[in-house]
């Protein structure tokens, strides 16, 4: 991603931290990533332009995080409680992830529509962002599906696999279902871990 892109989108995503997304002006934007108005509007198009990319580098950091989590440990149970534990705090830390993953979108946030719309732009990054936006049903299908991809033994067959895409989904629904509504002792973890294990006896 260019630099001065990389750099606007960070200005507006500190913007929304001082300001409802509403409040947040393109010149400000601009100003504060060191360019002018114009190469704003040629990187993004528009005000919902920008938002969108926002949205979609927002998503794309959290599904690398996702990744990281399901490679950093040996063990299938742990690898899904550490991707359950990255959803979870990803929420907590990023509200943009939060609206994301559970489609409640404050009024202080971006929220542009999930459909794809009409783009002309030039950048290639631009015309990425302006595709279909996931929703909460996409983004548990994304990460269940790239569990199983990155969990299943070479050779294993459809039922093992049915079960394992099953067991995924159930971690991430209960790392969501920890989104809304906080756990208590053990957290997710102990939820996650406690679940796997019932559902593998």
């Amino acid at each position: 991603m260019p630099a001065a892109r990389e750099s606007l989108l960070d200005a507006a995503y500190a913007a929304l931290a001082r300001r409802p997304w509403s409040a947040v002006r393109m010149v400000d934007v601009a100003a504060a990533a060191g360019v002018s108005r114009q190469t704003l509007y040629n990187e993004f198009g528009s005000k919902d332009g920008l938002a969108r990319a926002l949205v979609r580098r927002e998503a794309d950091g959290y599904l690398a995080g996702v990744d990281r989590a399901l490679t950093g440990h040996s063990d299938l149970r742990d690898r899904l409680t550490a991707t359950a534990e990255w959803i979870t705090s990803a929420a907590r830390e990023n509200a943009l992830v939060r609206a994301m993953l559970t489609g409640c979108w404050s009024e202080w946030l971006p929220s542009p529509a999930l459909p794809a719309v009409p783009s002309t732009s030039a950048v290639p990054a631009q015309r990425r962002a302006d595709g279909p936006l996931p929703s909460p049903g996409d983004f548990v299908a994304l990460v269940r599906d790239r569990a199983v991809t990155v969990l299943a033994e070479p050779g294993t067959p459809k039922s093992g696999t049915a079960d394992l895409a099953r067991s995924c989904e159930l971690a991430v629904r209960l790392a969501l279902s920890c989104v809304a509504a906080p756990p208590g002792e053990g957290g997710v973890a102990g939820l996650v871990r406690g679940a796997l294990q019932r559902e593998a006896g």
